[in-house]
């Protein structure tokens, strides 16, 4: 008869083949960080800057031209060109009379900045989707800290998208 323990009759084991372990290691995609591209200009109203720096970085190299990036660093500069002087006004008029309304004369230009944040997101929409994902590549802004201090700062974040292995069998 069994001499066993009948709780190890019952055990149900997975087996793993060595070519399944071999395929998962083999396949494993490496994605970059992504690159960043901070504010450059000389005013900033909540994080957001007047203008974001235009020259081409280095790890995009091999992956968009530079006329292409310039391209899309112009249209994103344009919409700030256009937005954040407003801002400033506002800023600078809900400062003045903060003390009369309690603080409520801040309000058009937090809801206006947080329409600039909107209208640059349309625009990076626009260029990922005609352009950018078909060279593996997302751009979108986000916010990060500002060097070693607690402020933060809105950012284009250009990430890399992997690339999804065909080789690999079902």
């Amino acid at each position: 008869m069994y001499g066993g323990n009948m709780e190890d009759f019952d055990e149900i084991y997975e087996e793993v083949e060595e070519d399944e372990r071999f395929i998962d290691e083999t396949y494993v995609t490496v994605v970059p960080d992504p690159v960043v591209v901070r504010g450059a200009g000389n005013m900033t109203v909540f994080g957001l800057s007047n203008r974001f720096d235009s020259e081409f970085p280095s790890p995009l190299s091999a992956k968009v031209a530079p006329e292409e990036y310039k391209a899309t660093m112009s249209r994103v500069n344009s919409v700030l060109k256009k937005t954040l002087p407003v801002n400033v006004k506002w800023l600078l008029c809900g400062c003045v009379c903060c003390c009369c309304t309690l603080g409520c004369s801040l309000w058009p230009v937090i809801c206006l900045s947080k329409r600039t944040r909107h209208s640059i997101e349309k625009v990076l929409d626009w260029e990922n989707s005609h352009l950018y994902h078909k060279l593996g590549l997302h751009w979108r802004l986000g916010k990060q800290r500002k060097d070693s201090t607690t402020m933060m700062e809105y950012v284009l974040l250009i990430e890399f998208i992997p690339k999804i292995p065909i080789h690999r069998p079902d």
